[in-house]
């Protein structure tokens, strides 16, 4: 069973999201938080596998509850919830640690499947609309933000995989593009996050735009 921690400031928008997850036999609701401190004592007591995050809260706001969270793995992911006028905090908090994101608008089986994307240790950044909107985030990134040492101790085939995870490719597109076995892709995953010192495939996607290595509409 997949615990999942709520944190938005809208009674409403909580009580939605819990009905959708708690229809399906492997999803259960444990908390809910109105506000980021509050998300943060909710998460430390509960441990929940998920957190999903409203970035604009009262009290303490997403990014920073979320960058608590992540620094002291008080959850196993934060997926931020946001609207499409709201990238440069969302772009804040994926740098804090959250592993994906997703509109408020997001359809019920969207949003199913993004926790559980996450939970399986995979990056929110598959779909179309997630990809723009990264690019959107990264587009005039803070100068420094990129970790050239971990780029440049990439081999040649690490760089190729991660330009196309930074595409949005999933292991099993890498692979067939790539002609390599799907074990080897992890491989090569696994060692990039390592060289990066990512603590997932999306601030691996992160420095691989704030170091140039792909640019937005690639």
């Amino acid at each position: 069973m997949t615990s999942v921690l709520l944190a938005d400031d809208q009674a409403l928008v909580r009580g939605g999201f819990k009905l959708i997850l708690e229809a399906q036999p492997d999803l259960e609701v444990v908390g809910e938080a109105a506000d980021g401190r509050d998300a943060i004592e909710q998460a430390r007591a509960l441990r929940p596998d998920v957190v999903l995050m409203d970035v604009r809260m009262p009290v303490l706001d997403g990014v920073a509850a979320t960058r608590t969270i992540v620094d002291h793995a008080l959850a196993g992911r934060v997926l931020v919830l946001t609207t499409f006028d709201e990238d440069r905090v969302v772009y804040d908090a994926m740098r804090a640690g959250a592993s994906g994101f997703l509109l408020k608008t997001v359809p019920p089986a969207r949003l199913v499947d993004a926790v559980r994307t996450v939970v399986e240790g995979e990056a929110l950044l598959a779909p179309e609309v997630t990809r723009r909107l990264i690019e959107d985030f990264v587009r005039r990134p803070p100068p420094g933000g990129a970790d050239e040492d971990g780029l440049s101790s990439l081999t040649e085939r690490e760089r190729e995989v991660l330009t196309l995870i930074a595409r949005g490719r999933s292991n099993a597109e890498i692979a067939q593009e790539l002609f390599l076995s799907g074990a080897t892709v992890k491989t090569h995953v696994n060692r990039i996050l390592s060289k990066l010192g990512a603590r997932d495939r999306v601030q691996a996607v992160v420095a691989a735009y704030e170091a140039g290595l792909v640019r937005p509409g690639e």
